[in-house]
């Protein structure tokens, strides 16, 4: 009968709706917890600041300089403090008050951003005090991003870690969608300065946050007499895991060969694609776009089988988006390649940051999460400095493309001697 039918479909239309509201729920249900929820909001907030600096920054070195040397340079100034003092920030993220140390560090990048803005407003700044600003500013980073990926656990517990790392990884990256695209109008309607202060005015957010966090008592960490100690500590435990070595391996090959992009962009969007600032922008806000997306399905799926199939697909995926970007001539064919540019690299890295999280002790995560940091963040200037010097001999697009080729022939190679590493969970 035709009420039957009527009946039929609005219970179809409630069911649907239900298992909608569901689905949503799944990938956002670490922010029911309020700590996680002022954490990730405060973060997010922050992270757009950032990349507004990354960008004004990258154009002011062009402007001052006119070189692709003094861009990877730059780059490589601001991540080589995570290659030297990273694996130490990990020990003091595994002994100390971890949203103390954040609070901390956060205050002292603000500053950093807050100088750098008043050195650009009065014209005199060069390169050589961007440079030291990057190298302290490195310094900061170097604390942070141990600590930063160890509270998450801290925050959410097991069973939302995966969930809570993809949300992590959809704010940072939902951030370079929006903070090079505004970026993009910023330089021209409030200028460079105008970036820095903002990025500056932004770290009061996640600060604002880390002060209503109240974390749950932790048990108190296993004693050792010193730092060098506690390093030792966090070496062996790591040496004697193999597949937490091919993991990093993983993402060390990303970071050395495939992450310079980001440091070249402007010469790409001001010498290859003639796209200027607002261009740039929006190259940066593609890969973000893609790395977000990717983070969603990686929240919707949660717990899922064959995490280590992913980390491998993704690599290889990486690699072979690079080499694409590095050979486009045109501005729309590029925004593609750097979309799945982002995708691949945050199915990647987050799946990887999930396994090394799962499958280690809690009381050396920290200095786990530290070596995560290292080969992701801190072998970023040798990558930077590597590039870019192979960009100012070859070309950046030759450079790239060189290197999106390494990183794919580098995980195929890993995955086919090691097959313990697809089965990975």
């Amino acid at each position: 009968m035709w009420w039957e039918v009527t009946v039929d479909r609005a219970e179809v239309a409630i069911e649907t709706g239900a298992l909608r509201s569901r689905g949503a729920g799944r990938i956002f249900r670490a922010l029911r917890n309020r700590n996680y929820r002022l954490f990730w909001t405060g973060s997010f907030l922050s992270n757009i600041g950032t990349w507004m600096q990354s960008v004004a920054q990258g154009w002011l070195v062009l402007q001052l300089s006119n070189s692709p040397f003094w861009l990877g340079f730059v780059g490589f100034a601001g991540s080589l403090p995570v290659l030297v003092f990273s694996l130490i920030g990990g020990v003091v993220a595994d002994l100390f008050d971890r949203r103390r140390l954040l609070l901390l560090t956060q205050t002292g990048l603000m500053l950093l951003a807050l100088g750098l803005g008043t050195l650009t407003e009065l014209r005199i700044v060069t390169v050589g005090h961007i440079v030291t600003i990057a190298l302290f500013s490195g310094v900061m980073t170097a604390l942070t991003l141990p600590t930063y990926q160890a509270i998450v656990r801290d925050l959410v517990g097991p069973e939302d870690l995966m969930n809570a790392i993809a949300l992590n990884s959809i704010q940072f990256n939902l951030s370079r969608v929006i903070g090079p695209t505004l970026a993009g109008f910023a330089v021209g309607a409030i200028g460079v300065a105008g970036c820095f202060y903002l990025n500056a005015v932004s770290f009061l957010a996640l600060i604002f946050a880390l002060r209503r966090i109240r974390l749950p008592q932790m048990s108190a960490p296993p004693k050792t007499n010193s730092l060098w100690e506690g390093f030792l500590e966090g070496v062996a435990y790591v040496r004697a895991q193999g597949r937490i070595l091919r993991l990093l391996a993983i993402v060390a090959a990303i970071s050395l060969f495939g992450l310079p992009y980001i440091t070249l962009l402007p010469v790409f969007a001001r010498d290859i694609l003639h796209c200027g600032a607002t261009g740039l922008g929006y190259l940066m806000a593609a890969s973000g776009l893609g790395a977000v997306l990717g983070a969603v399905v990686l929240a919707r799926l949660g717990d899922f089988r064959s995490k280590g199939t992913l980390a491998v697909l993704g690599g290889i995926t990486f690699g072979l988006s690079t080499f694409g970007f590095a050979l486009s001539r045109t501005f729309g064919l590029s925004l593609f390649f750097l979309f799945v540019d982002g995708w691949a690299m945050v199915s990647s890295a987050a799946v990887v940051n999930t396994l090394l999280q799962t499958h280690v002790s809690s009381h050396v995560r920290g200095r786990v999460m530290s070596l995560y940091t290292l080969s992701f963040m801190g072998l970023m200037p040798v990558g930077n400095l590597m590039m870019g010097s192979l960009a100012e001999w070859i070309g950046a697009p030759w450079a790239l493309a060189i290197g999106g080729l390494i990183i794919a022939a580098f995980v195929v190679g890993l995955a086919a001697s090691a097959r313990d590493l697809l089965r990975l969970s």
